[in-house]
């Protein structure tokens, strides 16, 4: 693999996660990070075989998985890094470890903790590029059982009687997991002007069993979660609690790839920002906002009160996740709205994966849909709302689930989304994200 950190290491930042020192780091940092989706000609996945239809079928299906993935079973340089998608979701290329050790990892705003696969891997899935060996970095840490680092695991985190090292087990819903140790590190992020930044101490799962629907190309997790071993979490003060990215249609005859920006790049303002609150609740991992209803047109469909008689924290947002995911019966009456807004005869799609389609060969009129968070308004351009599936089918970007409701990122692209983890909001920009 190549890496992005075969330049000199000059001029370093180095700061100290916040959740290992418990002291704020008084440096502010600033970087973006490029999001390469994984059928671009960018991207170690690309198949030139494939038409861009195909490739859009192909995350779509990925989405459809994706939503196991939430199911979690409870047993200042200006640095820029490369991220590449891998199966809908995004990988980043960082180094862990001193020297820096490369490795290319899922950016996942679904999960928390930083994991990769170590040596000695007793069971792993097979991945492409070496292992990282902790024997190798002079700065790599075991994490005490007795620490408060292992206790805000909570219940992922485990010590047996013989030995006083940390580990830790995770398991989703598609029955992927991963076993290790604990540890803390130096994590390395690259720049584009060749002056990475290192930041010491930061929370790290060294897996030594791991298996599941990991890609070979990739070799563990960044987790960008909201809990407390996440890296976002992590960083904390040093980046104001903010990220943002912005994602370049899939449609795009552009190269230019998508961007992902933390602290005092990830400021989201001017003309067109609406911003609605972020909604904690268990478990912390997500990012939950309140959707109160969707219009199509005119006709405004609110979304269905919960048993407990409320809808707060109802959506999670999420930018892995291709489709945008709706309870079935309030799905349903949204794609009746919507049908009964076009003209069009429906076809059907074969792989019965979409439920509202339409030939693509029509010259299709489809109808403004609004997004209306909590005091935010978010009006959907029709490349949000329908997508080419292939070269005969238009469809609906929409699908019913039948537990949770994710805000997918077809939904989100061309949006500069911004979350603020302090002040407890995300907000929305209209951006050609191509041009940024």
């Amino acid at each position: 693999m190549a890496s992005l950190f075969s330049s000199l290491l000059l001029s370093l930042c180095l700061l100290s996660s916040p959740f290992l020192s418990n002291a704020n780091a008084k440096s502010k940092l600033g970087f973006t990070a490029d999001l390469i989706h994984r059928d671009s000609p960018k991207s170690p996945f690309f198949n030139p075989t494939e038409t861009p239809s195909q490739r859009l079928r192909n995350s779509i299906n990925r989405s459809v998985n994706r939503a196991f993935h939430f199911t979690e079973d409870t047993s200042a340089n200006s640095p820029q890094v490369e991220i590449t998608s891998n199966g809908g979701e995004y990988l980043m290329n960082v180094s862990l470890g001193t020297p820096p050790f490369p490795i290319m990892a899922i950016a996942d705003t679904g999960s928390d903790l930083l994991w990769t696969q170590c040596k000695p891997c007793d069971d792993c899935y097979t991945q492409d590029d070496p292992l990282f060996d902790p024997k190798a970095s002079s700065t790599y840490k075991d994490v005490s059982c007795s620490s408060s680092q292992c206790n805000a695991l909570e219940d992922h985190a485990s010590c047996s009687v013989d030995d006083t090292t940390c580990s830790y087990s995770m398991s989703y819903g598609d029955h992927s997991y991963t076993r290790g140790n604990i540890a803390a590190d130096t994590l390395t992020l690259g720049s584009t002007n060749n002056r990475p930044v290192q930041i010491k101490n930061v929370l790290i799962g060294c897996g030594h069993n791991n298996s599941g629907t990991f890609n070979e190309k990739g070799s563990g997790i960044i987790g960008l979660g909201g809990g407390a071993a996440s890296l976002i979490t992590q960083l904390g003060d040093s980046i104001d609690g903010k990220f943002s990215y912005c994602l370049v249609p899939l449609t795009s005859e552009t190269d230019r790839t998508s961007k992902l920006n933390f602290g005092t790049n990830a400021e989201v303002s001017g003309t067109g920002v609406v911003s609605t609150p972020l909604i904690s609740k268990s478990p912390e991992t997500f990012y939950y906002l309140t959707l109160e209803s969707i219009s199509v047109g005119s006709k405004k469909i609110p979304f269905p009160v919960s048993e407990s008689g409320t809808t707060e924290g109802n959506i999670i947002i999420d930018s892995g996740t291709t489709l945008t995911l709706l309870p079935a019966e309030f799905y349903s009456e949204l794609e009746d709205a919507v049908a009964s807004a076009i003209t069009a005869e429906r076809k059907e799609d074969p792989k019965k994966v979409l439920s509202l389609c339409y030939s693509a060969t029509e010259d299709l009129k489809v109808p403004i849909i609004t997004m209306h968070f909590d005091g935010a308004d978010v009006k959907l351009d029709s490349s949000n709302s329908f997508v080419q599936i292939s070269q005969e089918l238009v469809c609906f970007a929409f699908s019913g689930s039948p537990s949770l409701a994710i805000y997918g990122n077809l939904s989100q692209m061309n949006f500069l989304v911004g979350y603020d983890t302090v002040s407890k909001k995300v907000s929305f920009k209209p951006t050609d994200c191509a041009k940024m």
